[in-house]
C-alpha cells in the first residue's frame, strides 16, 4: 500500500451507519486512500507526500520564547 513518506499516514478502513426507521442498517466498509501527492522537501528530496504534510512544508517555523529559553538555561545550570 501506498504511504506518506513524511508521517507515515497510510490507508484506513471505514464505515457509517445509516439510520432508517429508528434501526441502523448494516453497511459495507470502505477503504479510504489519503491524498497523496509527488513533491519535493525542504530537505530537497523527491517524496510522496500528504496534504497535510505539504501545507506543514509551507509554514514558517515557530519562533522560540524568551520564557521558554529562561527555563531551559536555568534547569541546566
Amino acid at each position: 500500500m501506498k504511504s506518506c513518506d513524511v508521517c507515515g499516514k497510510g490507508s484506513k478502513m471505514v464505515g457509517h451507519r445509516i439510520k432508517l426507521r429508528g434501526h441502523y442498517n448494516p453497511t459495507n466498509w470502505t477503504r479510504k486512500y489519503p491524498n497523496l501527492q509527488k513533491t519535493v522537501t525542504p530537505a530537497g528530496e523527491k517524496a510522496v507526500a500528504c496534504v497535510q504534510c505539504i501545507k506543514t512544508f509551507a509554514k514558517p517555523a515557530r519562533p522560540v520564547k524568551a520564557r521558554v529559553l529562561a527555563k531551559t538555561t536555568a534547569s541546566a545550570k
